[in-house]
């Protein structure tokens, strides 16, 4: 079986004590779905820290765009990261430096970057590549950036400046030919680069076309992803014509829902977790506003929080009584399509 570049440098960041962890998480998982059961013995396989909560881009369904959160935005200091990396990198071996904001707008992203490689971390992010200049896409290889996903969900300006709101498709594949460029000339198999396309109703008509231009750069992945819609019961301009693109079925009487069902389990609870920029622990991506904050780690250990009294009552409930969490109804993990 083939097994891409990528995939080996994920596996070559597993240590015997983290490969422990790994098999602990999974058997956990199993014995808390089978037996409601909340206790956690391992420690997350991996984590999403948040570098800021910034954006360059006015996105219609992202908080970011809209500006409309109701947590603080700010910017991951270098030092708290250290601190927060250096307790737990014996265990963890993958962090997706992202969960809102435009990661390149915090002028410490790519020294945060550099640090966990230090500790062998695999490193990913997720970008709007709109900071790619030739100077940025240098430092972003030779930071070790394992990863990195670029969002471009359009190949016109037209159709990407719908969903984009504010942003420029012609930075986008100037900044994607910048990595390519610096990844070949300082003779680096890293970043791995993915065009991400964010399937809405204004785009769904260029997959074939951005599947194309991705072969035609020589990025390494083409990646489709279905989009959450906020508001999607009574449907939307966003929610795409093709059903196996959506998030949504369509209904006899016209109204949405969810394609798949709130099973009362969840894997991400057992093997990862969001650190916002402020260092406040969150179950899961889909906590955009940081209310089930389970504690803090600029205070206290993620060891500590990871099976304090909050974190096993959210995981009971969950075990017990998904449907009953308000950020677990617009939920729809297994969803996902890839190219």
């Amino acid at each position: 079986m083939w097994v891409s570049k990528d995939t080996w440098n994920i596996l070559s960041h597993f240590t015997l004590r983290r490969s422990i962890n790994a098999i602990l998480v999974v058997v956990s998982f199993y014995i808390a779905k089978w037996f409601k059961l909340t206790f956690h013995p391992a420690m997350p396989i991996a984590i999403s820290i948040e570098p800021t909560t910034s954006c360059n881009l006015r996105c219609p369904e992202c908080p970011s765009g809209l500006r409309s959160f109701t947590r603080p935005t700010g910017m991951l200091e270098l030092g708290n990261f250290k601190q927060c990396i250096d307790t737990i990198a014996k265990d963890i071996w993958y962090i997706l430096f992202y969960f809102q904001g435009e990661p390149y707008l915090n002028p410490s992203f790519l020294e945060q970057v550099a640090y966990a490689k230090k500790r062998n971390l695999y490193t990913a992010t997720s970008t709007n590549a709109h900071y790619l200049t030739s100077e940025m896409a240098k430092k972003t290889v030779e930071s070790g950036l394992d990863r990195i996903i670029i969002s471009i969900d359009g190949v016109s300006q037209d159709t990407y400046e719908q969903y984009r709101v504010g942003g420029s498709l012609s930075k986008v594949i100037d900044g994607t030919k910048q990595l390519l460029y610096w990844k070949k000339e300082l003779q680096s198999s890293t970043p791995h680069i993915i065009f991400q396309f964010l399937v809405v109703a204004p785009n769904e008509k260029d997959i074939p076309a951005v599947i194309e231009l991705g072969s035609a750069l020589g990025v390494d992945e083409v990646r489709l992803k279905t989009a959450q819609i906020y508001q999607y019961e009574q449907g939307s301009p966003l929610i795409p014509t093709q059903e196996k693109y959506s998030r949504y079925k369509r209904m006899s009487d016209g109204s949405y829902r969810l394609k798949n069902a709130l099973d009362n389990q969840c894997w991400k609870m057992w093997h990862q977790c969001v650190i916002t920029w402020d260092g406040k622990v969150v179950p899961c991506c889909f906590d955009k506003d940081a209310h089930y904050s389970m504690g803090n780690v600029f205070t206290h250990s993620l060891y500590s929080i990871w099976n304090n009294t909050s974190y096993r009552d959210f995981r009971a409930q969950l075990l017990t009584s998904r449907s009953s969490i308000d950020m677990c109804r617009n939920c729809t993990e297994g969803t996902k399509i890839w190219a």
